[in-house]
C-alpha cells in the first residue's frame, strides 16, 4: 500500500461494508434518448434521467444517434490524451476562471476520486455568468483548451 498516495485512501469510518449485497439489486439506468422526439416523453426522460443522477451518478444512453466510428474515434483520441505524461495534461489544466479543460483533482467524502476528466462545451467560445453571484448580471467567455497531442483531439 506504500505505492498509493494516501490522498486516495478512504479512512475505514467511511468505507461501506464489503460483504454487504443488497436485497434489491438494482440495475444501472438505460435511457433511450430517441424518446426526445416524442414531445410527449420529453418530460419522462427528463425526471428519468435526473432519478439516475440522484439514485446513481451515472446513466447509460442508447439511440443517441452517434455513429459508432465517431464514438470509437472519440475513445481512442481520449485514451491517446489521458496516457499522456502529467506535465503534457496538466498544460491544459481548467482554472476557476475557465473550467473546461483537463482535470484530476474531484474529492468525494475529502478523498481524492481516481479519475480524470477532461471537460469541454458544446459552443465554442460559450457564454457563462461573471460568478455565482446571483446578483452579479456580468457575462463573459469561455473558449475550450485543445492539446497539442494528440493532433486529432479537437
Amino acid at each position: 500500500m506504500e505505492d498509493i498516495d494516501p490522498t486516495y485512501i478512504q479512512p475505514p469510518e467511511h468505507r461501506t461494508d464489503s460483504n454487504y449485497i443488497p436485497n434489491q439489486p438494482e440495475e444501472i439506468r438505460v435511457i433511450d434518448l430517441s424518446r426526445l422526439n416524442d414531445p410527449e416523453d420529453v418530460q419522462n426522460v427528463i425526471s428519468e434521467i435526473g432519478d439516475a443522477c440522484e439514485k446513481w451518478g451515472f446513466f447509460q444512453v442508447i439511440n443517441h444517434g452517434v455513429p459508432c466510428d465517431t464514438r470509437h474515434l472519440v475513445e481512442k483520441t481520449a485514451r491517446m490524451f489521458f496516457n499522456l505524461p502529467m506535465e503534457e495534461k496538466l498544460k491544459e489544466k481548467r482554472d476557476e476562471v475557465n473550467q473546461v479543460g483537463y482535470h484530476d483533482g474531484e474529492h468525494t467524502i475529502n478523498i481524492k476520486d481516481w479519475k480524470e476528466v477532461f471537460d469541454i462545451n458544446i459552443k465554442d467560445p460559450t457564454v457563462i455568468h461573471s460568478s455565482t453571484d446571483p446578483e452579479d448580471e456580468g457575462l463573459r467567455l469561455v473558449y475550450n483548451k485543445w492539446p497539442q497531442y494528440p493532433s486529432d483531439f479537437r
